[in-house]
């Protein structure tokens, strides 16, 4: 089945809930095609490869870091990435605000929530999260705090993903009822991906991650 094809279907699918196409490891041709069936969220996991795609793709493409971000590769994007999904430490925050401020401009992000069982995955937990809310995010003039994003256990056992979105939805509604800075609006819930969008869209998320469903397998 053809990109545009799957982007269609994808589209139709999910109603209010917006794709990212997660064009990781593909070349820019291949994102050109999404683009020209009318995509233009696109995901990419590594600064230096989502950096040459912007240099030669039309710029009307809104992109999105969703991978591990090293606090010394924000500069090179912080000029124009849309959204930074992957915020995981208040140390990182405290650099995008840095890179924001020296552009002059506000960089809107996710804060990423560990909600998995796997080691192997990044974020804030509960406790960290709200004491970052609370202290921390009110000082930040160089980014704005848009929602959050999580990643679930990689699993056949389709409750336990079910659990772990449904808790990073309670988790946002509750920090969304609670007195937030200027600066943070709990608007987004990144959540999903091509093995688990399903689940993650019937528990509340705003925007799914899609790679491989889409491009296929590199």
């Amino acid at each position: 089945m053809s990109i545009k094809r799957n982007i269609e279907i994808f589209t139709s699918e999910l109603g209010t809930t917006r794709l990212i196409a997660v064009s990781k490891t593909h070349p820019a041709e291949v994102v050109q095609e999404a683009y020209d069936a009318g995509q233009r969220i696109f995901g990419e996991n590594k600064v230096q490869e989502m950096q040459g795609k912007y240099e030669v793709l039309p710029k009307d493409i809104q992109w999105h870091l969703i991978g591990h971000l090293q606090s010394n590769k924000v500069k090179y994007i912080a000029p124009w990435v849309s959204l930074i999904h992957s915020v995981d430490s208040a140390k990182l925050a405290a650099e995008i605000d840095k890179q924001g401020k020296k552009v002059g401009r506000v960089i809107p992000c996710l804060l990423q929530v560990f909600i998995a069982r796997e080691e192997s995955k990044f974020g804030f937990d509960r406790n960290e999260l709200l004491e970052f809310l609370e202290a921390g995010a009110a000082r930040l003039e160089g980014m704005r705090i848009e929602g959050l994003m999580g990643m679930a256990s990689l699993t056949d056992d389709r409750e336990q993903i079910r659990r772990e979105f449904r808790g990073l939805r309670t988790l946002f509604e509750e920090i969304k009822r609670s007195k937030l800075p200027s600066n943070v609006q709990m608007k987004d819930l990144s959540m999903g991906m091509s093995g688990d969008y399903k689940i993650a869209v019937e528990e509340g998320s705003t925007m799914v991650r899609i790679g491989t469903a889409i491009f296929g397998k590199r």
